[in-house]
């Protein structure tokens, strides 16, 4: 990806809106007992309904927590609110910690061992626990422990402007561009910030996991990056057929229906509506859209039981969501400034270049890059593919993060700071050197001895003590606790403003 002359002439004018870039985050972490075992309770009432709360709600997992930021123009903003929303939680989870690493904690055997989410007794609710139910039986719940970060990512008014981009389904455009190019180099933000080399004993279920044992309880690669990313993570035997295209909203529109409108034998055995019976929503490839696993996902807000793809098609892209950033164990919310600075900039060079058109033949080119980053990443020569050739990831990464180094600077010519340029040239330094990444980081942290399950707990009891020494910020504590209460009497208000039976309404909600 290169950037044109003229294009970082129009950048360097004043007025291009590059200090008013926004961006949110919605981080996900598993609630754990004293002991490091999952929490069994249900979502503690003072952090409100999970069905409501605009900040505080869970993922797959009964015990799987989802913070979620209001929408923010500078990293310190958003960093700002995600502290205090983890802070209101630590002071409501009792005896409770947070798990800050992405791979799980110690599970128990049985599938049941791991609890849903509960949503209440709502239409809606109901359907978001069938889709979970779901999601279990077919990918086992194990694999939905997994956690990690979204970081939302969005152009001003102004910068469109400057580029010649006037309306919505310019924009639209614009952002289906960015993300083919997001998907052929996504590979370079695993390797810069993947942390999940390692795995907990407990989380191997099959003998075929294809890992070395590490100490006793632990299993890992040597050359790992994000084992979530990869084998043990979010993969599909039904998805991998499907070819999702991000040429158009049009096309992503038809190739993403095809998935949800087609049965998949694999799926017929689950029950659907018997005798009142939702085991899952359908026995299609996809549930809902949500379901398909991508590293990154075009995005507009949409209603209390919208439709992903309704809310795209009539109002076209909002914003982007990217969906491979890992937990980062040493910091206390999982994510830190110079982190968010470097994704700002890794996706204006997408937006920023050419971005030919994809192919089912490209997306399987990038699944081969990504499985070579995730499982051998660090590994010195590590070889990728690009253009029917072999390039060195370490040559490619230059390549990219050169490009990151020319919008960084500009970026801190219109915020007035040396902090983008800061942010790339610390992820220069890990391609020099992998021993910097936060891979290589938990390997040494573990040392010759320490499990996973050792370091991580270590590192839950450090962030809750972190948070217990913090002094609140009386505002926002206030702000959430009066949410919380809300959120509880608005699902009450929902359930009891239903006026159609549950199979009425997922038959309405499923239509597409």
């Amino acid at each position: 990806m290169l950037i044109t002359q003229r294009t970082l002439e129009i950048l360097q004018a004043t007025g291009t809106g590059l200090d008013q870039l926004q961006r949110g985050i919605e981080k996900e972490s598993l609630r754990v007992t004293s002991d490091g075992s999952l929490s069994k309770l249900s979502h503690p009432k003072a952090l409100g309904s999970a069905l409501t709360h605009s900040a505080i709600t869970t993922d797959f997992s009964e015990a799987q927590l989802e913070l979620i930021t209001g929408v923010h123009d500078s990293p310190e903003a958003c960093l700002q609110e995600l502290t205090e929303i983890h802070h209101f939680v630590h002071a409501n989870l009792g005896a409770e910690l947070l798990w800050p690493s992405s791979m799980p904690c110690i599970l128990g055997t049985e599938n049941d061992a791991i609890p849903i989410g509960q949503y209440g007794t709502s239409n809606i609710g109901q359907t978001k626990t069938v889709y979970r139910r779901g999601l279990g039986h077919r990918y086992g719940r194990l694999m939905q422990t997994i956690s990690g970060i979204h970081y939302n990512f969005s152009v001003p008014d102004d910068l469109w402007q400057r580029l010649g981009i006037n309306n919505q389904e310019q924009k639209t455009d614009a952002y289906f561009s960015l993300i083919r190019n997001f998907r052929r180099c996504s590979w370079l933000l695993i390797y810069l910030f993947g942390a999940s080399p390692a795995v907990c004993r407990s989380f191997l279920q099959r003998p075929d996991h294809g890992l070395q044992e590490f100490s006793e309880g632990t299993f890992y690669l040597p050359h790992a990056t994000s084992l979530r990313m990869g084998r043990l993570g979010y993969q599909s035997d039904a998805q991998s057929e499907l070819h999702i295209s991000y040429n158009s909203l049009a096309e992503y529109t038809t190739t993403m229906r095809a998935g949800l409108s087609k049965s998949f034998p694999g799926y017929a055995h689950i029950a659907v509506n018997e005798n009142g019976d939702y085991q899952q929503l359908n026995d299609s490839v996809l549930q809902i859209e949500n379901e398909f696993y991508g590293t990154i996902r075009p995005k507009r807000s949409a209603a209390s039981g919208e439709r992903p793809l309704a809310a795209l098609g009539q109002r076209g892209v909002e914003y982007i969501e990217v969906r491979c950033v890992d937990l980062d164990p040493f910091e206390p919310v999982g994510i830190d400034h110079r982190h968010m600075r470097f994704l700002d900039t890794f996706l204006l060079v997408c937006l920023l270049t050419e971005s030919p058109t994809d192919s089912r033949e490209e997306s399987a080119r990038m699944v081969r890059n990504q499985t070579a980053v995730v499982e051998n990443g660090r590994q010195l020569g590590q070889q990728l593919e690009r253009d029917g050739e072999s390039i060195a990831l370490s040559q490619w990464a230059t390549e990219l993060l050169n490009e990151c180094a020319k919008v960084a600077d500009l970026m801190d010519q219109h915020t007035d700071s040396d902090l983008y340029r800061s942010a790339v040239d610390a992820q220069l330094a890990k391609v020099e050197n992998p021993d910097l990444t936060p891979s290589a980081k938990v390997i040494q942290a573990l040392g010759e001895k320490r499990s996973f399950f050792q370091f991580t707990m270590q590192h839950a009891r450090q962030h809750a003590e972190f948070f217990a020494n913090k002094p609140a910020n009386a505002e926002s504590t206030a702000r959430l606790s009066a949410e919380a209460r809300e959120s509880l009497i608005k699902q009450t208000k929902i359930e009891a403003a239903d006026n159609m039976s549950f199979t009425d309404f997922v038959h309405d909600y499923l239509a597409l």
